[in-house]
């Protein structure tokens, strides 16, 4: 399939600040007018730039969506919480709320199934967003064995292969809670997610105060107390 990268060109390089105001100006967009009213001339307009600046960078209105979109999971921080369970949970809710945003929610599931039929805009995606979002999941991950909480994985090949199926697990669990099935990702939804990530579908919910059923490194919680 072709793709609809536009070629390199010579000349004036990007401006920075321009190229974050067209973002901005296209989550904007997203939010006011939705993915079908969304058009390149309307974001000029926002940004304050001719439209032929964004053709320039961007060879349409998919690339540009997700370029934007791609934006808002960078705001994601994998947080310091103690334990890999309270780290799975803090960062799942933050996805969640990303993923909350109109913006997000309009602009991801239109590029994704643009994508279905553009494999350059497949690539895309994942090079904008599935693989810059990858560090908190490789991360998460060190921190934990650092910890004691995971083994370690001296196989490189191996270890790519359990970051990548983490993260589609992760990932895909969250979308398709969130997008799909438009339900909400809450404390409660996250808390049980976690707990079957961790310990698979085999574990129990923990009566209170029960031994050994907590995922590993969960911090004792107050209420849990006898």
């Amino acid at each position: 399939m072709q793709s609809r990268t536009p070629a390199s060109r010579t000349g004036r390089p990007r401006s920075a600040a321009a190229d974050t105001a067209i973002l901005a100006a296209t989550r904007q967009a997203l939010v006011e007018l939705g993915w079908s009213k969304l058009t390149l001339g309307d974001v000029a307009t926002r940004a304050g730039v001719a439209k032929t600046t964004l053709y320039r960078r961007w060879a349409g209105k998919p690339e540009l969506v997700c370029d934007a979109v791609a934006e808002l999971f960078d705001e994601l921080e994998l947080p310091d919480l103690g334990s890999l369970a309270a780290d799975i949970e803090g960062v799942v809710l933050q996805f969640a709320a990303i993923l909350a945003r109109p913006e997000a929610k309009s602009g991801l599931m239109a590029v994704v199934a643009e994508s279905t039929r553009d494999d350059a805009l497949r690539e895309r995606i994942r090079a904008s967003i599935v693989e810059r979002q990858m560090r908190l999941v490789l991360e998460g991950r060190a921190r934990a064995q650092r910890r004691g909480e995971l083994p370690p994985e001296p196989d490189p090949q191996e270890s790519a292969r359990t970051v990548d199926l983490i993260f589609d697990m992760v990932a895909g669990a969250v979308v398709h809670r969130t997008l799909v099935s438009g339900k909400p990702a809450d404390e409660e939804w996250v808390r049980g997610f976690t707990r079957v990530l961790l310990l698979g579908l085999a574990s129990q919910p923990a009566e209170p105060g029960a031994q050994g059923a907590a995922p590993p490194g969960t911090p004792p919680r107050g209420d849990d107390t006898p």
